[in-house]
């Protein structure tokens, strides 16, 4: 077995006859961590072409089109994300590095496996003031693979035709991804109304994303069910949440009043880590 370096992980062992660009052969150990730095740097100068033969050698190569997501292309979308945040990258350059990525989503997308229907339903939706979707896609990607009906409607719409849908399909789960703090309210108010009308009463609902993994606590603040930091996370925990309990409304009786924090509001928080 070859020797891996302590703290990182081992992608796979490249057989002989499959030499990688510096020319190692016979059991030479590529790992997450230099694929990951090997993709960023073409994806930052926006060439596709570049980006595109990496992911495919790494398809021929045998690699579960799974572990491209969650090790490559899910951190390659974070890493952008936080250089635009720092002011590191402009937005042409998030721009391009985005849409290159999810290009090559769309393709291994194509190479994932399917697993036979687990009689389940997701409904994903980005939440307001998202500017991309490549989070949320991959999101649905994965879910579908393992065997979830999927609907996926991106963002921009309108929340009673997401009430609307929550009681026609009837998901197990509502899954929001948002990464801007501008969508908060929005994804809080729709949680609520969600609750308040008894739409669909045994659904959970999710939330991910970055704003959601900057400010600790506040998928709670907003009454959500469910967080998770990565898609990976959260179809680990779709699979094992079990139905809400459905509340029960008595027509006329007064809403129980929630107590507010003595803490600045997570929104506040969340909104100075944007």
């Amino acid at each position: 077995m070859p020797k891996t370096v302590s703290g990182r992980s081992p992608l796979l062992t490249v057989p002989e006859g499959h030499p990688d660009r510096h020319g190692k052969q016979k059991g030479h150990v590529m790992h997450f961590e230099d694929m990951l730095d090997r993709y960023l740097e073409p994806l930052l100068r926006g060439s596709r072409f570049e980006c595109r033969e990496l992911i495919t050698k790494v398809l021929r190569l045998g690699v579960d089109p799974k572990v491209i997501y969650h090790r490559i292309l899910w951190p390659a979308m974070e890493r952008v994300d936080l250089l635009f945040r720092e002011d590191r990258i402009g937005t042409a350059i998030e721009h391009m590095a985005t849409r290159i990525n999810r290009s090559l989503a769309d393709q291994v997308q194509s190479r994932l496996p399917r697993s036979g229907t687990n009689g389940k339903r997701v409904l994903i939706m980005c939440a307001d003031n998202e500017p991309e979707e490549l989070g949320a896609q991959m999101t649905a990607d994965l879910f579908e693979s393992d065997g979830w009906e999927v609907y996926f409607v991106g963002g921009g719409i309108p929340h009673d035709e997401i009430l609307s849908m929550a009681g026609q399909i009837r998901p197990d789960l509502l899954l929001i991804f948002g990464t801007q703090p501008s969508g908060v309210p929005g994804t809080r108010s729709l949680i609520e109304t969600i609750r308040e009308m008894g739409v669909n009463p045994t659904m959970n609902t999710m939330v991910s994303g970055g704003v959601f993994n900057r400010a600790d606590g506040l998928w709670e603040e907003i009454n959500c069910d469910l967080f998770a930091p990565t898609a990976k996370d959260a179809l680990a925990l779709a699979n094992s949440a079990v139905p809400r309990k459905a509340e029960v409304r008595i027509p006329g009786a007064p809403k129980k009043k929630r107590r507010r924090r003595r803490r600045p509001p997570l929104l506040e928080q969340a909104a100075g880590l944007a």
